[in-house]
């Protein structure tokens, strides 16, 4: 084995690695997403797997980290543009429990068991569905629960540039509503705001930076 070469292809994994993580976020250190899921597996397995493979040399090695980095920049900025290819990428929350009622074909598309379901619960202190006014399947797997007695949302009303429907049936308006709430506060589509929550019924805004 030709160790100068198994040496400098290490380091320019790591130095991928590195640039990658900086680059285009953190997030991909604790995954929410399956982008960053996959982010992970592929370039682990290119470093893992390549690196000892003295049939690649370093200048292979290398062609195979540019690309991927070019591929995963690539998907990320078309998940960053696209609400379609968001959706293709990391999928979305599905509202699992309504008013006290589970919505199994829901729960059925996502793969939560009713086994599953109850531990998820009984871990956030909840040990009937009854108790739950909204119950939302996240993209990463969690469980986002309101109570029937609760008042605020526990998550955004409005999240990179898209409107959450379930909060704004948690909330009891409508879309016009929500228009006029974001013209208030000085944006001018749903499309210009970053995020947007609700704390004792009052809505507070970030835009993007646009400058």
């Amino acid at each position: 084995m030709d160790y100068t070469q198994l040496f400098i292809k290490f380091v320019l994994g790591v130095v991928t690695l590195i640039f990658q993580i900086n680059v285009f976020g953190k997030s991909n250190i604790a995954p929410t997403t399956a982008l960053d899921q996959l982010q992970n597996y592929v370039l682990g397995g290119i470093i893992g797997g390549v690196i000892y493979n003295a049939n690649i040399n370093v200048l292979q090695f290398l062609l195979v980290l540019i690309v991927w980095t070019l591929v995963v920049f690539i998907l990320k900025y078309a998940r960053e543009h696209s609400n379609v290819i968001r959706t293709l990428i990391d999928g979305k929350p599905i509202q699992i429990i309504k008013n006290g009622k589970v919505l199994v074909k829901n729960c059925l598309s996502v793969g939560i068991s009713a086994n599953e379901l109850m531990f998820k619960l009984r871990s956030q202190g909840i040990y009937s569905v009854e108790k739950v006014k909204n119950c939302i399947f996240e993209k990463n797997g969690q469980l986002t629960v309101i109570k029937k007695d609760e008042k605020n949302l526990h998550f955004p009303l409005i999240n990179d540039g898209q409107i959450n429907q379930d909060a704004l049936e948690f909330l009891n308006k409508d879309e016009d509503w929500l228009q006029e709430e974001i013209k208030k506060a000085g944006y001018q589509d749903v499309s210009d705001v970053f995020l947007a929550d609700v704390d004792d019924g009052q809505v507070s805004f970030t835009g993007y930076d646009r400058k």
